[in-house]
């Protein structure tokens, strides 16, 4: 028996108490991080109140901080590749902090955006998709439910922290709220992230070439590598432009109908609470009949949530509903990095998957923002329901294609 996990070969750290140890604290680090993509959705309408700026141009920070979250997804993923995570991740967290602070003195809500995107956005990075690239070394047997395990700390931030924001709210407002915010990434953050300065082991591949992450044969190919990496960008802007209108709305939603900040906060945590469930059980789903299937699934379920929405807006009813949102979409992003494992060379994975995840993005981004021109043209979220509607449809329309090829390509191999 080893006296420490440090002392193992590499071969036995995989899925051992150590690779535990970290994905709990991954867990933490993202829950801790991911505060940078609800504390706006909260804070949205006394922030467009405080600036005197229409919902358009409200929504505006919420993309920027989704556009920093992108590219540094993509940044720090590189860095953390080539010196390990504890040192982009400890950075990353000071940068985090320091935009919530210069938000909370910001004048203008062009200031206000740039600080949200440029600091809050890509520190916020460091705590998503490294750490998934990161943590995936660790495992072997449960690879799957380790990626998403640690992909639902942005879920698990959902939940706890509009609920904690709301109740700063009552009594700081949101600029001493940022504030507090600030400081508590920083002092928190960058001590946690000293914690992962151990290299994960080398020379292991988990993924061989012609393996799964389950360990199942490769899936036959249905297009080529650069083909199929096309279709699951457009398939990822479709799925998450669909997905922000209520994650990003529902706090305005439920202040235009009537309800208040505090029902629209609870909705957006049970919302959360249900994605959380989503994410972990489509690791073991995911598993058993694959990445593309997991997806159409959850994406199907989306779709037919986001319909209820449209005839119910009673208060009991859109608790019903952002709950049934929840629990279809969480486990949509995490499957396409199962897919690119199936699917393209292990060798490519990191790039293939972080291109991918920045799609995902970049479709909360712009439909953040689309839901909020749509109002405004508008004057309600009707047509901002329908929007998000068609693009789910082109995201299962992108599934439901790499599927039926891929069953004709086999079959015609066979």
């Amino acid at each position: 028996m080893h006296s420490g996990g440090a002392a193992l070969p590499d071969s036995e750290r995989l899925d051992s108490t150590q690779s535990w140890v970290r994905l709990a604290l991954c867990i933490l680090l993202g829950t801790i991080g991911s505060v940078a993509l609800w504390a706006y959705i909260v804070v949205l309408p006394r922030v467009q109140a405080d600036f005197g700026v229409d919902r358009a141009a409200a929504s505006l920070p919420y993309t920027t901080v989704m556009m920093g979250f992108a590219l540094g997804n993509v940044v720090i993923g590189r860095y953390a590749d080539r010196i390990g995570v504890a040192l982009p991740v400890a950075i990353a967290g000071t940068m985090l902090g320091l935009g919530y602070i210069l938000s909370s003195f910001s004048q203008t809500i062009w200031q206000f955006a740039l600080a949200q995107g440029l600091l809050v956005g890509v520190g916020a990075s460091a705590t998503f998709g490294p750490l998934i690239a990161d943590i995936s070394h660790w495992f072997k047997k449960r690879r799957g439910i380790a990626v998403a395990a640690v992909a639902s700390g942005n879920y698990v931030a959902g939940v706890v922290w509009p609920t904690v924001i709301k109740l700063l709210l009552a009594g700081t407002g949101w600029r001493l709220t940022f504030l507090w915010i600030g400081i508590f990434c920083i002092l928190s953050l960058v001590p946690l992230s000293l914690l992962l300065r151990t290299r994960p082991p080398s020379g292991v591949d988990p993924a061989p070439p012609a393996a799964t992450l389950s360990g199942a044969p490769r899936r036959t190919q249905p297009f080529s590598p650069n083909a199929l990496q096309a279709l699951l960008i457009v398939a990822g802007l479709g799925c998450c432009v669909a997905m922000s209108m209520p994650q990003v709305h529902i706090v305005a939603y439920c202040v235009d109908l009537g309800y208040g900040i505090a029902r629209g906060a609870e909705m957006l945590s049970l919302m959360l609470a249900g994605g959380i469930v989503s994410r972990l059980a489509s690791g073991f789903l995911a598993d058993h009949i694959g990445g593309v299937r997991t997806l159409i699934i959850g994406s199907v379920m989306q779709c037919l949530a986001l319909v209820l929405y449209i005839p119910f807006d009673g208060l009991a009813s859109l608790y019903i509903v952002s709950l049934v949102f929840g629990l279809s979409q969480g486990g949509i992003v995490p499957s396409y990095a199962i897919i690119v494992r199936e699917y393209l060379p292990a060798r490519e994975a990191g790039q293939r998957v972080g291109i991918v995840i920045m799609a995902t993005i970049v479709g909360m981004a712009l439909g953040g923002w689309m839901s909020g021109w749509i109002y405004d043209m508008t004057g309600s979220y009707g047509a901002a329901f329908l929007n998000g509607i068609g693009w789910n449809l082109l995201n299962i329309s992108v599934m439901v294609l790499i599927l039926l090829r891929g069953r004709r390509v086999r079959e015609a191999t066979a």
